[in-house]
């Protein structure tokens, strides 16, 4: 079996967090930042072998408990499109304000002004934890979402545009929290 290469579902999210990591450090924000990174699927393919880095964090938080969080997956699209997921907008409407304000301020329109669909992700067993988190995700990724977990998820289809668009409301979202 030949590997899944994951440019966009899995690669993107940690490039923009590296480069958030290194932005951060320059110039810290006035609240803590915890970077995590987490791969839902774990062993999947059912969902008692999935999320597994998620449910062990929300059960063991180190070394505090996060006030909210922020979930990348699948933000490295070439034709990113972002809608408020479902859970989220339930379940952390106040850290989904606070990401489209910054969208907002920052005129990015890859973040529509409109609710999607409802995704299992690890956010969901964050919130279960008490940690309000939004999962900033794109969820039609090529022809009839054709790309998502099959070996045409490559760079080609992934923009430096729109890691960059994702990084920056990242960025501006946790630099407009006051400390």
């Amino acid at each position: 079996m030949t590997p899944i290469l994951g440019a966009n579902d899995g690669a993107s999210g940690v490039a923009i967090l590296l480069e958030i990591a290194r932005v951060l450090r320059a110039a810290p924000p006035q609240v803590g930042v915890i970077v995590l990174m987490l791969d839902g699927e774990d062993y999947g393919p059912d969902v008692d072998a999935m999320f597994l880095g998620s449910r062990y964090f929300g059960q063991n938080i180190v070394p505090e408990r996060p006030a909210w969080g922020i979930l990348l997956d699948m933000v490295g699209d070439r034709d990113l499109q972002i809608p408020r997921e479902l859970i989220s907008e339930q379940r952390a409407a106040t850290v989904n304000r606070r990401v489209w304000t910054a969208a907002r301020e920052l005129n990015r329109p890859e973040f529509l002004d409109r609710d999607g669909m409802p995704i299992m992700d690890d956010h969901v067993f964050l919130n279960d934890a008490g940690i309000p988190t939004v999962d900033l995700i794109d969820f039609s990724y090529g022809p009839n979402h054709g790309w998502w977990h099959t070996h045409e998820d490559t760079p080609d289809k992934c923009s430096a545009a729109s890691l960059e668009a994702v990084g920056q409301v990242v960025l501006r979202t946790v630099h407009n929290e006051p400390g």
